[in-house]
């Protein structure tokens, strides 16, 4: 356990944003599983936009979006 005040708040921020990141990923995938049960154009477009919204919020790196966003547009071709 660290006994710096400054090393015990980095603890603390980083379990609440591991939290946060956790559950904001676990939502993203709910999403991708849900259409690719359905897939349609509007789907496909809240989706992506959610990976965006992911990659800027460095939830998820960019080439992984690019690659998810890839093969959920070939389930509608």
């Amino acid at each position: 356990m660290a006994n710096i005040k400054s090393a015990k708040k980095r603890i603390e921020v980083t379990r609440k944003k591991t939290a946060v990141n956790k559950s904001q990923k676990s939502e993203l995938n709910t999403f991708i599983k849900k259409y690719k049960m359905k897939p349609t154009q509007e789907g496909l477009s809240h989706v992506t936009s959610l990976l965006d919204k992911a990659v800027a919020a460095n939830i998820i790196h960019q080439n992984k979006a690019n690659r998810t966003k890839a093969k959920l547009a070939k389930l509608i071709a």
